[in-house]
């Protein structure tokens, strides 16, 4: 499936497609430089973090997934993590290494990302090597294990681990032996797996799994041989950190203050990049950033007169409003694969694409930020129906402008919020009258309600 059909078939499903978001980005001109500009500073050797806030709608997850291409392209590793009270909770961060690690992604290898680092770093070992001895030497195998061992010992230097440093040389050992079994042991090991078998624990020497405790140290070391292989640094996205206004009391305490952590060390890290992102909620509630001060004071949100600087941590995604809707559906219009494209510019033309902005607009009550999600999907559904109905068969011929009527079916829960008259706050709040509900609390705080909301009344 070329790029192009890959857009298409994600937008379908109302998901953020994995390539060619350039095909169809719009309005993001501003964050996106400042991304690029965090990747010129890590490149020199800083290590940096960023914020992207914004509501329900805003692009989060899209400006994310353009942050990790663009990361790709310019030849660093990446990894996504999306906070999960499931099987990613923020205040684990063993759990946290476990999937950073094992989602790792680099230029050369969408999958097995660490070992294809490992393998690099010891192919430039024997590069080297070959320069200065040539590679038929009789002890060159000897002299490339010595040449390993001796830039392994530079990464304990640098606080490692001693366990790490006994696992990469477990790892080599076992690759030269062709023992490829225990090799892929040893990687999940050091990528955070809790079910390694203890003959390969045994082989490297070494007892337990990483904790939660250890699991920033390791990281170190990852992002070293990251760029011992080559690369520029590491990129790593927390998506939906709002996730943790959802947990016990002393939970998201221990989140928080795991997250001021992570800030105060990122000028240890050197090459690598943090990218979070969550909800005005998150950042401007007492649950969420407000409430841990030292958090606020390194990361608080900052407008002045109603100006804001991207470069503050915090950096603010605009809502969609219709002159941006507008845009992003005559670039989709323009490279819609189809058979007929004189067909499609006639019946989807500009003034079909105003009424449908109209439309869904209407149909969210004016709330034009919450609905980019629908308004692609309806687009891409116009257009499908526009290509696989032209009449040629002897059937109907499906003409937009007769028959296109908004419907709800298929939406969202935030997005039925909002198509049955009630305010969205955030992704996760909404406002029903004067009653603020809450979709995801586990429990109710009304015992007489049956929503499964917790509900609060505001004080006006």
């Amino acid at each position: 499936m070329n790029e192009t059909e890959h857009v298409f078939e994600r937008l379908r499903s109302g998901t953020v497609p994995e390539k060619g978001l350039d095909k169809f980005a719009v309005g993001i001109d501003n964050p996106l430089n400042e991304i690029r500009r965090q990747f010129r500073m890590i490149s020199s050797g800083e290590g940096a973090f960023k914020f992207l806030r914004g509501g329900y709608g805003c692009g989060k997850t899209f400006m994310s997934q353009y942050t990790l291409l663009e990361a790709l392209k310019d030849d660093f590793a990446v990894s996504f993590v999306v906070v999960s009270p499931n099987d990613t909770q923020f205040h684990k961060f063993d759990e946290v290494y476990h999937r950073i690690v094992s989602g790792l992604r680099t230029p050369m290898a969408a999958s097995g990302a660490l070992e294809d680092a490992i393998d690099r770093w010891i192919a430039r070992i024997e590069d080297r090597l070959t320069d200065e001895i040539g590679d038929d030497a009789d002890d060159f195998d000897e002299q490339v294990k010595i040449r390993f061992e001796s830039e392994l010992s530079e990464l304990t230097k640098e606080a490692t681990g001693n366990e790490f440093i006994s696992v990469l040389k477990a790892y080599f050992d076992a690759k030269q032996e062709g023992d490829y079994q225990a090799a892929s042991s040893l990687i999940s090991w050091i990528s955070g797996s809790k079910n390694v078998a203890a003959s390969a624990k045994k082989r490297a020497g070494i007892k337990g799994e990483i904790s939660s405790a250890s699991a920033l140290l390791y990281l170190k070391g990852i992002l070293n041989i990251i760029k011992k292989a080559g690369h520029k640094g590491l990129v790593i996205i927390v998506d939906e950190l709002e996730t943790i206004l959802r947990m016990r009391t002393d939970v998201r305490g221990k989140s928080l203050n795991g997250l001021r952590q992570i800030i105060d060390a990122t000028k240890d890290f050197p090459g690598m990049l943090w990218v979070f992102t969550g909800t005005r909620e998150f950042f401007d509630s007492k649950k969420g950033v407000c409430g841990l001060e030292p958090l606020h004071d390194r990361i608080k949100f900052i407008s002045s007169g109603g100006f804001v600087s991207p470069k503050q941590p915090q950096l603010e995604l605009k809502p969609f409003d219709k002159q941006r809707l507008k845009a992003v559906a005559l670039k989709l219009r323009e490279i819609f694969p189809c058979s007929n494209k004189s067909r499609i510019q006639n019946l989807v033309d500009d003034a079909f694409l105003d009424s449908l902005c109209d439309s869904v607009t209407e149909g969210f009550k004016g709330d034009v930020g919450v609905i980019p999600r629908q308004f692609l999907r309806e687009l891409i559904t116009v257009l499908d129906l526009v290509e696989e109905h032209d009449g040629s068969d002897g059937g109907k011929e499906y003409i937009p402008k007769e028959v296109y009527n908004f419907s709800s079916n298929g939406l969202s829960e935030e997005e039925q919020c909002i198509v049955h008259g009630n305010t969205l706050l955030d992704g996760n709040t909404f406002l029903d009258g004067n009653t603020l509900l809450d979709k995801n609390t586990l429990s109710s705080t009304d015992e007489n309600s049956d929503s499964g909301y917790e509900v609060q009344e505001l004080e006006w």
